[in-house]
């Protein structure tokens, strides 16, 4: 039987892993130049993801070694999530 709260955590899960990961593009877009951040579509977009992203990614930014200006904070992040889900069915589906 198929838990509804389950499926509702892990779409949720899911749906922060989408926005990690498009804060990860922007802010490299932007750190290249590639994509100009004076845009005002491009500055409320990144407003709208720091403000999601940021209060998760702060503290594992603060515990990571410095890797000479390279942040895997979002690639910890990322595993978390997948972490997360994967126990989640294994706890309650025993997949």
């Amino acid at each position: 039987m198929l838990n509804p709260f389950v499926n509702l955590l892990s779409a949720i899960l899911q749906i922060y892993l989408v926005i990690i990961i498009a804060w990860t593009i922007l802010s490299t877009l932007i750190s290249f130049k590639i994509v100009n951040s004076y845009q005002p579509i491009v500055q409320r977009l990144m407003i709208v993801l720091d403000k999601l992203c940021l209060p998760i990614l702060r503290p594992i930014q603060k515990r990571m070694p410095d890797l000479g200006g390279f942040d895997i904070s979002p690639i910890v992040v990322i595993l978390l999530i997948q972490f997360l889900q994967h126990a989640l069915y294994q706890y309650f589906y025993n997949l």
